[in-house]
């Protein structure tokens, strides 16, 4: 793990706590059109990327309603959710020992760059990044395509870079960057879920990063 000399850092799930207004958010669309609610249980075993495909999982019929409008609707709850959310306070210690080792930070995000510019700030952390990389868009899309320009603008060698994340996308990322990957079971998808990526190290909780 010290071996590393810059981490990528996924947001939502992994630094911000952000699970319990991520199925809240999700429960609200659901109740609306009548469908069955998510426990959070469930949620993090059917949340997905893209999330379009998740949607659909849990009952939204993309033939009869629009998918802008749902995205837009989504993000409406969670914008107004997120102040009741915060960063892990593990994470908080991590990004400051890092620091304190003149280990490179980055955060490669599925969120839309000016929202998660303006949570990263008020959340008092963005002090400690090289770069906040965000989507120009509120889809969630794929983080691949701003991952490998992230690499090549900051000359990282894949070999010294390692990704943190909490979803099977993060993996999916970091083998497209070549770079190593640890997963951590505290956010948006399950243990089991993680582990059956065949990542080689998956753990549940932040605090347990420092010792791989």
């Amino acid at each position: 793990m010290l071996d590393f000399k810059a981490i990528i850092w996924d947001y939502n799930g992994t630094l911000l706590d952000d699970l319990s207004i991520g199925v809240l958010s999700i429960n609200k669309m659901l109740n609306k059109r009548g469908l069955p609610l998510l426990t959070t249980e469930h949620y993090r075993e059917v949340f997905t990327f893209p999330v379009k495909s998740y949607y659909e999982v849990v009952g939204f019929n993309f033939e009869t309603e629009d998918w802008d409008k749902a995205a837009n609707e989504f993000i409406d709850h969670y914008t107004s959710l997120l102040p009741q959310s915060g960063i892990f306070p593990e994470a908080v210690n991590l990004l400051s020992h890092f620091n304190k080792e003149g280990k490179k930070q980055f955060i490669l995000s599925a969120m839309e760059q000016n929202m998660l510019n303006e949570s990263t700030r008020s959340e008092n952390i963005i002090k400690y990044f090289d770069e906040i990389s965000g989507i120009d868009n509120i889809y969630a899309s794929s983080k691949i395509d701003n991952g490998l320009q992230l690499m090549k603008k900051h000359e990282l060698k894949a070999s010294e870079v390692c990704l943190f994340g909490d979803t099977t996308h993060d993996y999916e990322v970091a083998r497209e960057l070549g770079c190593n990957c640890i997963l951590i079971a505290s956010g948006h998808q399950s243990y089991q879920k993680l582990k059956e990526t065949g990542c080689p190290t998956v753990v549940n909780h932040l605090k347990e990063i420092t010792k791989n």
